[in-house]
């Protein structure tokens, strides 16, 4: 059962979201200013008490079925609201699925656990200088019309989080590309984007591969300059949705 009180939390997380990102869809944010920061300290805050149980989710068994087009997605996803300003849902991944790396252009986020327990890799972009792209070496080589679509990156955290988690936040210069893993079976996440995706605004999804052999580790505060070449959403990969079963949110 929810706890006392908690019905209306998530009503809550969306008017501070909505005051935190009102300026979002017209104009970009002063990342630094104190009335933005202390905005998202509260939706922060208010995020990290969310549990699966105050939006009557409840958490996933394993699923043995195999993943199938269309009946049986990796990923689903629970619409909740969107506005001009942000969108805000549930992303349900089964055991062993992943979210591919993508990013959110001009975009902020906040992800917070529900359940289980994901693995996230963020990558900064990086300005790719003259020529570095035909002067780079791949191993397999990248074809030449791949070249446009290599992009230089820095892998700055790969971190796991639970329900006990603080939020992950990205921003439109900092940890904008991730790659998101359930870990040790099935696991759910709160989604806050602002603005939200806009294929005419310029805020369409974009893929990427890294160009990197082996499993890549990073030491506490280790950051690793990369390639990323930019791909169509991968074949495997694909989201359906689901009826949100929480407290209606109204703005």
């Amino acid at each position: 059962m929810p706890r006392e009180n908690m019905a209306s939390l998530i009503q809550k997380i969306a008017r501070q979201a909505s005051t935190t990102f009102k300026n979002c869809g017209s104009s970009p944010i002063g990342e630094n200013s104190k009335g933005f920061l202390e905005n998202q300290a509260k939706l922060r805050n208010l995020l990290h008490e969310i549990r699966s149980e105050d939006l009557n989710i409840a958490p996933r068994k394993l699923d043995p079925s195999p993943i199938s087009v269309p009946h049986n997605p990796p990923v689903t996803y629970m619409h909740i609201c969107e506005t001009g300003a942000f969108s805000m849902g549930v992303f349900l991944l089964k055991g062993g699925s992943s979210i591919p790396l993508h990013d959110h252009p001009e975009m902020n986020g906040m992800l917070k656990v529900l359940y289980g327990k994901v693995s996230i890799s963020c990558f900064d972009k990086l300005d790719n200088p003259p020529d570095a792209a035909s002067e780079a070496q791949f191993n397999p080589p990248v074809l030449p019309y791949q070249k446009d679509a290599l992009r230089r990156s820095v892998l700055r955290s790969i971190g796991e989080y639970t329900e006990h988690s603080g939020p992950c936040i990205l921003t439109p210069k900092k940890d904008n590309l991730h790659q998101i893993n359930a870990v040790d079976g099935p696991a759910a996440f709160l989604d806050i984007l602002a603005p939200p995706y806009d294929q005419d605004d310029g805020r369409d999804c974009h893929y990427y591969k890294v160009l990197e052999n082996g499993d890549v580790k990073l030491e506490t505060g280790e950051q690793k300059e990369m390639w990323l070449l930019e791909i169509p959403q991968p074949t495997d990969f694909w989201c359906g949705a689901e009826p949100y079963p929480g407290p209606q949110v109204t703005l």
